[in-house]
C-alpha cells in the first residue's frame, strides 16, 4: 500500500491519537547497546552525535540528560512518503498556535511531538486543518 497524495484528502480525514506517557529527546555520543523497545522509540543518527527519542521512564532507567518533555501526536492517515504538504500545513498551522513541533516520518505516518502542556491545544489546532 502506497498511501494517499491528495492533500485534500489527507487533511479531509486528518485524526489525531495522542500516545500515552511522556516523551524526551536523548544526545549521546555513541549509542552502543541502545535499541528501540523498552521506553526507547526512535535512534536517530546526526552525523555527529546521535539522537534518541525515549519516555521519561526509560530515560531515567538510563540517567540520560532529557530535553523537550512532549507529547507524541500520530496523524493516522496513511500518507505516502511522496506525498507534498502534509507536513507544511499542520506545521504551518502549530506556528500559527506557537505551538512548537518536532516532526518523525514513519512509513505510514506521521509522527508530531509536541510540548506536554501544549498537547490538547496541538489536537484542537491540527483538527481545524479538516476544514
Amino acid at each position: 500500500m502506497t498511501g494517499e497524495t491528495d492533500l485534500d484528502a489527507m487533511l479531509a480525514t486528518l485524526e489525531v491519537v495522542r500516545r500515552p506517557g511522556t516523551f524526551v529527546y536523548v544526545e549521546l555520543a555513541d549509542p552502543a547497546g541502545i535499541t528501540v523497545g523498552d521506553g526507547v522509540e526512535a535512534v536517530l543518527n546526526d552525523g555527529d552525535s546521535f539522537t534518541v527519542v525515549a519516555s521519561t521512564d526509560a530515560a531515567e532507567r538510563h540517567g540520560w540528560d532529557a530535553e523537550f518533555p512532549a507529547a507524541w501526536l500520530t496523524l493516522t492517515v496513511h500518507s505516502s512518503l511522496e506525498a507534498v504538504g502534509l507536513t507544511a500545513a499542520f506545521a504551518a498551522s502549530l506556528g500559527e498556535a506557537a505551538i512548537p513541533c518536532n516532526v518523525i516520518a514513519g512509513f505510514r505516518h506521521d509522527h508530531i511531538l509536541v510540548p506536554v502542556d501544549q498537547a490538547d491545544t496541538a489536537i484542537a489546532q491540527l483538527a481545524t486543518l479538516r476544514g
